[in-house]
């Protein structure tokens, strides 16, 4: 893993501000509100500037569910002083097995505005957080794009990390380039038949390798500084879930032949069956430790490099052999 002095480390976005790209961008998106809207690979048929809503239930404002200081991210994003994470309500999937379904499936919290969100940043900025982590950003990005110019304006500059799915149109992907200094997207499924029944996006799997691309096209392999805090480049989590070893090597091959053998990688062992999991049999218990071990096994055989050591080391989630 590549190490940059943090003195000489500038977020991306400034330098597109300074380029007066921002503008541009801002208004690029905005227009995927109406198009009808165009934000994710939904496309649905609904005029958000009008505060129509579709699938992700959010109309022309973000909602914002909390904001805080988050202990509980990765090492590298985390570091001693937290993640900025500002937590947005809906979503563009339907996980059968969210654990965060509160918020994602049932929206709940507040309605925010461009420049309220940007002092947000620059709340969670004061609060000596390393970053600013956007959870959950595939369908708000036009308002995330309308608030950056506001906390630029306000002295935002922390790296900004895009937490997503994957499940991003190219269209808000183009424009969060020049954007985006760390993107941190989450494989799920491998199959299309998978991502159909379990999320009710059958394009999740092509999509997702899509977009997965484009962002390390963007933004390359994680680069950290000399604390060992993230900078740019991508970190890829994954879910190892019950019964879906071959699924999980699938994706952790193709990340390697298609992506980068030095792609930085976060394997889970935190799946739970929570809110409709138990309808389905096959996702109704924790993963077994044999299973979890035989994916990190995989993930070590093929050649990845970068496993992240908490996660591989971690064995408290499993009940049973």
């Amino acid at each position: 893993m590549r190490v940059i002095n943090s003195k000489e480390f500038v977020p991306v976005y400034l330098r597109t501000y300074e380029e007066n790209k921002l503008k541009e961008k801002a208004e690029k998106a905005l227009e995927l509100l109406d198009k009808p809207c165009g934000v994710c690979p939904r496309r649905c048929k609904v005029k958000r500037l009008n505060n129509q809503k579709g699938v992700c239930r959010i109309g022309r404002f973000a909602i914002v569910s909390s904001a805080f200081a988050h202990h509980g991210e990765e090492d590298v994003l985390r570091g001693w002083r937290g993640s900025g994470t500002i937590f947005f309500s809906g979503c563009n999937l339907k996980c059968v097995f969210c654990q965060n379904w509160d918020i994602s499936h049932n929206v709940s919290g507040y309605e925010i505005e461009p420049k309220d969100l940007a002092k947000l940043m620059i709340y969670l900025q004061e609060q000596g957080c390393h970053n600013i982590n956007f959870v959950t950003p595939e369908h708000v990005v036009p308002q995330i794009m309308e608030a950056l110019p506001y906390a630029i304006e306000m002295g935002l500059k922390l790296p900004i990390v895009y937490n997503t799915s994957a499940y991003d149109s190219e269209e808000s992907l183009g424009i969060m380039d020049g954007i985006v200094d760390i993107y941190m997207p989450d494989f799920k499924f491998w199959e299309k038949e998978s991502a159909r029944k379990y999320l009710l996006a059958p394009d999740y799997p092509e999509v997702a390798r899509r977009s997965l691309k484009e962002m390390h096209r963007q933004v390359g392999d994680l680069v950290i500084d000399e604390n060992g805090i993230a900078k740019r480049g991508i970190l890829l989590r994954h879910l190892v879930m019950p019964n879906f070893v071959e699924e999980s090597k699938k994706i952790l091959k193709w990340i390697k032949e298609e992506i980068s053998e030095n792609t930085f990688i976060n394997i889970m062992a935190q799946y739970r069956p929570e809110f409709k999991a138990r309808n389905y049999p096959e996702l109704s218990r924790r993963p077994k430790l044999r299973e979890f071990m035989e994916v990190v096994g995989y993930a070590k055989e093929i050649g990845l490099k970068e496993l992240d050591k908490r996660s591989i080391e971690s064995g408290k989630y499993f009940l049973e052999i």
